[in-house]
């Protein structure tokens, strides 16, 4: 498998003071700052699961109020993802990373002190996109400050964090609730992100890099061009018409919400098209081109797919354990333990030997995550009742495994033919596919109710039929990319 990272380049493209590789004596320095958002906002994914039972009854709030609070988040996080890489490239990342995460302390606050749930989904909505403001300036400070086999190692124990923070954050949740109390311990778990948001803002100011004095003459060229505003709108639109009828479906009456669905679709056609003619006159939010690099355009799609379904693994395993077999908070946090060791064990070894085995490493991990998944509905009726979470200890374990061996590699893999100087906003876009497809999977499983045994073997089939699609994606791009390697010239 031929190394597609972009080794021996230095971050700025011009030979540095230390060497061929032109490194920063910052960099890991600035990486521990990165992971420390990266670990805070993936963390109020998840950690926000096992306290949903608590906020319906303090709050009095319907089951889609409980679906908007984790989806709202995605979804906003999902769609400032772009705009805010093109901001950080063009205007410098520490000022771009500082301002998202006092946003975040903020909206994290006023989460923690909402009265009434439609307060809360807002702060939340808020919350995400302070995440999404975030976010693209870790992946492109790892661009900037890394490169070949470091940059693989860098994306490993990011991904190894993101994992951690997304099934660790139940078990913490769970920790706050029963030390506080059912009634106001939401209320903690909503309010953990603002001393760890505090935290990052002191080290980045110190330890992350400004801008190069040699960019800025082209980077103030660039502040001048426009936000793409239509385009931002249009894919906004779009995606909150495809996600609105999952979430609302039990509220709305009638077939007519799902027509919604084909509305989005047309949306979508038209953010596409509005972005190809844009395209021709000035900066995209979306620059399609970016899509005829190698397999950015798979890479994507399946980042897209798997959060899908990885995303809401933890919503409906904790409505499950917590609704239906009456687990304590606590108690249901364990549970995402299993999976949190696998993905830990996996996730750095997967970014430091992603460069020698390629996609293929990809395809392995959605295959042991298939598998993973696919074990956990049998175990739960081999072992039922109380016991049930000891049963799916075990499939978790493994499908952990095999995340650990997905999420950084593919977005190493992804990125890895992509400009520095473009760095942001190609972050921006894989991430953003990565919260897209996490708001259309939470939506789509929608919250337990009734019987929640079937309500949960249906929502775990969800995503596994998300996983599966990643997988065929996977596939797919690796054999496009031998054909590559094979054709001549």
């Amino acid at each position: 498998m031929p190394d597609r990272s972009s080794g021996g380049v230095p971050a700025d493209g011009t030979p540095g003071r230390h060497g061929q590789m032109g490194a920063d004596p910052r960099r890991w320095k600035a990486l521990t700052v990165c992971l420390i958002a990266g670990f805070v906002t993936w963390l109020d994914i998840s950690i926000v699961n096992v306290a949903l039972p608590s906020i319906r009854v303090a709050l009095d709030a319907p089951p889609s109020a409980l679906q908007w609070v984790v989806s709202g988040y995605a979804f906003a996080f999902g769609l400032l993802l772009v705009p805010a890489g093109r901001f950080g490239d063009t205007h410098g990342r520490r000022n771009v990373f500082l301002f998202g995460a006092a946003l975040f302390a903020l909206a994290s606050a006023a989460a923690g002190a909402a009265p009434e749930s439609s307060w809360l989904i807002t702060a939340r909505v808020v919350q995400g996109a302070a995440a999404g403001v975030i976010a693209p300036q870790v992946t492109g400070l790892i661009q900037q400050l890394f490169q070949g086999a470091e940059r693989g190692r860098a994306f490993g124990l990011l991904g190894a964090t993101m994992s951690i923070s997304t099934a660790v954050g139940p078990l913490l949740g769970g920790l706050l609730i029963q030390f506080s109390g059912q009634r106001e311990g939401w209320r903690h778990v909503l309010h953990v992100s603002i001393p760890i948001s505090l935290i990052a803002m002191i080290l980045a100011y110190r330890y992350i890099p400004g801008r190069p004095a040699g960019k800025r003459q082209r980077q103030r060229q660039r502040q001048r061009e426009s936000m793409d505003p239509v385009g931002v709108l249009l894919l906004a639109a779009g995606v909150l018409l495809l996600i609105l009828p999952l979430v609302e479906g039990r509220a709305w009456p009638g077939q007519g919400k799902w027509l919604l669905i084909l509305a989005g679709a047309v949306v979508l056609t038209g953010f596409v098209g509005w972005e190809h003619w844009y395209g021709k006159r000035r900066d995209p939010i979306v620059d399609l081109s970016l899509f005829r690099r190698g397999s950015y355009a798979l890479g994507t799609l399946l980042a897209l797919l798997y959060f899908g379904g990885f995303t809401a693994i933890f919503f409906i395993i904790t409505q499950y354990l917590q609704e239906g077999l009456h687990y304590s908070a606590l108690r249901a946090g364990w549970v995402s333990a299993a999976f949190a060791l696998g993905s830990a064990l996996s996730a750095a070894l997967g970014g430091r030997v992603v460069v020698r085995f390629g996609r293929p490493l990809v395809v392995f991990g959605l295959v042991l995550v298939t598998l993973g998944l696919g074990a956990t509905e049998p175990a739960t009726r081999l072992v039922s009742g109380q016991n049930a979470a000891w049963a799916i200890a075990a499939p978790l374990f493994v499908a952990g495994v095999g995340n650990g061996l997905i999420v950084s590699p593919n977005q190493t893999l992804t990125l890895s033919a992509v400009p520095v100087a473009e760095a942001g906003v190609a972050g921006g876009m894989l991430q953003m596919g990565q919260r897209i497809g996490a708001s259309v999977g939470i939506a789509a499983v929608g919250s337990a109710h009734g019987i929640y045994a079937a309500s949960f073997q249906q929502a775990l089939l969800v995503n596994i039929m998300f996983v599966l699609a990643a997988l065929a994606a996977g596939v797919a791009d690796v054999f496009v990319e031998r054909r590559a390697v094979r054709r001549p010239g």
